[in-house]
């Protein structure tokens, strides 16, 4: 009772309006991007008009995360430079006016360089959006309330994002299955990145700081990212037990990202009729949700068994679990078994992560945290990205590939012998330190 009285103090208690505003803009901005997120995987990948090729299929995972690999860790370098209630008003704009030229592309047809490329500045725009939130977030409220805030707007912001694409995909459904209403879904979800850009003006320009008006000389800023990002990885490189766990978690999120292409295409083209592309939708979508439910049990099961043995046990045996999925769930390249698959596979995937995390916590110094998680999230999402190449040169149009599955299944258990074989010894405590809730991550399915 005490936690949901703070949580109505913060969302409706007096002197709190510019919270109010700054998440309106939050999730009519994080709505859209779920919308824009559907709409694009619907149109490149799930439309009668286009084939759903592996190259087409990693061209659009690739648009999804590379400004999270490459835009994302110089986001601050303007967050700091300049005011960002403005941020927020022309970043939104622009991206709304980014996303009607993705609808023009949609609606003429086309998939080609230009609509790549806007997508990609569109989603690039999103980063600098997210971040400018988190940063002028502490300026809405008192420090009391910052807790229940910072609580309060991922949340949220993330279930907005879902609500958006099942409206999108809904949408797509009814409307047909042409360009044309994958064209109308990306106007609306322009329009809603210019209302988000309204709310933002209602905001005062000087609300959400920053309050330093020194200003570090741009050139200056970039290179100290980049010394950033290198200092993080030598201090991981020097720490085995920071170090061990994100190589391990890199090549599980290399067979993740082979994984999900595959997946994705074997829905597409092999279990559904390719021209059906809403069964298609359908199916990928179940597979996901499933995997999804082993990935909740994922997070609730670590914490119990890091109770019991060590993390560094655990990640072994999380990715020794990952490869006998694969090759026990993957190899029949059938609906049910794969399903399945999925379930395990979420929940091996969440352990890992959340074990990961919790390692690279407690043993980098706190001097280097924040420069460490730039590191490590620029080498989670790359790694997708790689497994995005692979999977366009590997997979064929179908998505069967032994040879993928044996790459993908040889990978994780060579990299759990590796790990059980070279395990770091764990820092002692004198009490289990808790397990963090991991913010959910897109979930593998086999």
């Amino acid at each position: 009772m005490k936690s949901l009285r703070q949580l109505s103090s913060v969302v409706f208690g007096p002197g709190l309006r510019w919270f109010r505003l700054l998440l309106t803009v939050r999730l009519i901005g994080q709505f859209g991007d779920g919308a824009f997120q559907a709409a694009l995987a619907t149109y490149v990948v799930f439309s009668p008009q286009n084939a759903a090729t592996p190259t087409k299929v990693a061209e659009a995972f690739a648009v999804l995360l590379l400004p999270f690999t490459v835009v994302g860790p110089f986001a601050g370098v303007f967050l700091d430079r300049w005011r960002r209630r403005q941020m927020l008003l022309w970043a939104n704009l622009t991206r709304a006016l980014l996303v009607l030229g993705v609808a023009a592309c949609a609606a003429a047809g086309s998939a080609g360089l230009l609509f790549y490329l806007l997508a990609l500045a569109g989603f690039s725009a999103n980063r600098f959006i997210l971040a400018g939130l988190s940063a002028g977030l502490p300026h809405t409220v008192t420090g009391k309330q910052l807790i229940i805030a910072n609580a309060v707007s991922p949340t949220l912001g993330t279930l907005a994002t879902t609500i958006g694409a099942g409206v999108s995909v809904v949408v797509h459904a009814v409307a047909g299955r042409g360009s044309g209403s994958v064209a109308g879904v990306l106007v609306c979800t322009a329009g809603l990145y210019a209302l988000a850009g309204i709310f933002a003006l209602m905001i005062p320009a000087h609300a959400l700081g920053p309050t330093n008006t020194a200003r570090t000389p741009l050139r200056s800023a970039f290179g100290s990212v980049v010394r950033g990002v290198a200092a993080g990885a030598r201090h991981v490189l020097g720490r085995p037990a920071a170090g061990r766990p994100l190589a391990a978690i890199a090549v599980s999120r290399f067979c993740y990202g082979a994984v999900t292409i595959m997946t994705l295409l074997l829905f597409r083209n092999s279990f559904n009729n390719p021209h059906d592309t809403n069964a298609g939708l359908a199916g990928f979508a179940f597979a996901v949700g499933v995997s999804g439910v082993g990935f909740g049990l994922g997070a609730v099961a670590t914490p119990l068994v890091a109770r019991r043995t060590s993390l560094h046990r655990w990640i072994p045996l999380c990715l020794a679990g990952s490869g006998v999925v694969e090759l026990a769930f993957g190899a029949p390249f059938r609906e049910l078994p794969l399903l399945i698959g999925a379930f395990l596979l979420g929940f091996f995937a969440q352990g890992q992560k959340i074990s990961t995390d919790t390692l690279v916590q407690r043993t980098v110094d706190d001097a280097f945290r924040g420069r460490v998680f730039v590191f490590y999230d620029m080498l989670y999402n790359g790694a997708f990205v790689v497994a995005a190449a692979f999977s366009a040169a590997a997979l064929p149009l179908d998505g069967k590939s032994f040879v993928v599955l044996g790459v993908v299944s040889g990978a994780y258990l060579l990299a759990g012998l590796w790990y059980a074989l070279r395990r770091p010894q764990e820092p002692l405590s004198p009490r289990p330190e808790p397990i963090p809730a991991d913010e959910p991550t897109t979930p593998a399915v086999p």
